[in-house]
């Protein structure tokens, strides 16, 4: 297995830097590994993790001597590192990982975490019918939740190389989650010559009818990574999550166990309208409603932004300082609402999504008590694979399902420091 993958996408500020100064664009070579060499310049489109090109005007001509390096992700994990600034909150506590670290580790832990993320990935058997694709992906916000998912596209990228398969793509999203902006980013690509176009969906009452309407019109599309269209969408195939209500579902499962089932909790949405924040949060619900002395005291909309999740952790203990809980449905909000809890002090169970480093060590100190990580180096595998499926003119069938799922893996405090480990080795 190969390990700490994710370790390089928090290690971007001063190659962000001389990329603002300097401005560049270039075709870089797809054997490079993530972040090794610094994105060109902010073009007024945030380029994030832009894999083959720089930037929402310029299509990447890589050719197979000089080709692109998929996925770097500098800018945009730096945008979005506010989850993971150098400040104390992000110091886990010496003593709690001395405690942790300390402990023989059983094998079905080791087993646990090292499957939570699949590094192990080989392209099937599948013989393209071109020797060059080229495709656009567009999702909900910069952040380095989709930075994890842009390793998984890169080594799928590198291995259809390896075949004498050029893939280029643009990878954009705003700085903000925005169906809107999402909408315009669909139009714009669908005038251009894509092979596939794919989108993590913003909003599936916004977005869903648009895709109708661009498959309508001859374009390909597929969706992909945390949020799929709304159902009955004319959509070519999904690959990520689905099982967000579940995921909803288990994580709250294990707060009210923690809680002996009584309390009063908090739920942190993320973006309002995306699917998979308001299905975990659904899925919240409707498990809290099973418990006749639980009850939910607050349900806030964070935007999937650490700062905001921080202030309305900060507001919602301000107006109940007797808080038991706080359900986190993305990868920011687990983030924000522990600095709030380390602040004041309070009790408050967290439980939350995904693989932030800060999060992780927060899970490691005991302040976050489960995290449900989901497996996003896969999902971006697994895109690239089914796009160029999809460019060929396959329809789901033997070749690839309607939905490719993908697994979500809940861990807790004992598996923090395996985990922090796996992913981002000893930093």
């Amino acid at each position: 297995m190969q390990k700490n993958k994710f370790w390089k996408l928090y290690l971007v500020i001063p190659a962000v830097t001389m990329v603002l100064a300097f401005g560049a664009c270039s075709s870089a070579n797809p054997g490079k590994r993530l972040n090794e060499k610094p994105l060109p310049a902010d073009t007024g489109d945030k380029a994030d993790t832009t894999v083959t090109t720089n930037s929402a005007d310029s299509i990447n001509k890589a050719d197979p001597a000089a080709t692109n390096n998929p996925a770097d992700s500098t800018d945009k994990a730096d945008k979005a590192d506010s989850a993971n600034p150098a400040a104390p909150t992000n110091t886990p506590d010496p003593t709690a990982q001395a405690d942790i670290s300390s402990r023989e580790i059983t094998s079905e832990e080791a087993e646990l975490v090292s499957s939570a993320v699949d590094f192990d990935h080989e392209l099937d058997s599948y013989s393209p019918k071109k020797y060059h694709y080229n495709f656009y992906f567009t999702y909900k916000t910069v952040h380095p939740w989709w930075d994890a998912v842009a390793l998984g596209m890169e080594e799928a990228q590198r291995q259809f190389l390896d075949k004498g398969i050029t893939v280029t793509y643009e990878y954009m999203a705003p700085e903000g989650a925005s169906a809107e902006d999402q909408t315009k980013r669909l139009l714009q690509a669908e005038q251009k010559d894509y092979d596939v176009i794919g989108v993590d969906v913003a909003d599936e009452s916004v977005i869903s009818p648009v895709i109708d309407r661009m498959v309508d019109a001859g374009s390909k599309v597929m969706t992909f990574s945390s949020s799929d269209a709304a159902e009955g969408c004319k959509r070519i195939a999904y690959v990520g999550n689905t099982h967000n209500y579940e995921d909803g579902v288990d994580l709250t499962e294990a707060l009210c166990e923690k809680l002996e089932y009584k309390g009063k909790v908090a739920i942190l949405v993320g973006s309002k309208g995306a699917p998979c924040h308001e299905d975990r949060a659904r899925g919240a619900v409707d498990t809290i409603a099973k418990y006749g002395d639980m009850e939910i005291a607050a349900k806030e909309y964070d935007m999937d932004s650490v700062d905001l999740a921080y202030g309305l952790t900060l507001n919602i203990l301000k107006d109940n300082p007797d808080l038991d809980g706080i359900i986190c449905c993305n990868m920011s909000n687990p983030v924000g609402a522990a600095r709030a809890i380390k602040e004041t002090g309070s009790k408050a169970v967290i439980v939350g999504m995904d693989h932030d480093q800060e999060a992780l060590r927060y899970l490691d100190e005991g302040v976050i008590y489960c995290l449900g990580v989901q497996d996003c180096y896969s999902i971006g595998f697994d895109t690239l694979q089914v796009a160029v499926k999809i460019a060929d003119g396959n329809m789901p069938g033997d070749l690839f399902p309607d939905k490719t799922d993908e697994i979500t893996t809940v861990i807790y405090q004992k598996d923090a420091a395996l985990m922090l480990e796996l992913l981002y080795g000893d930093i």
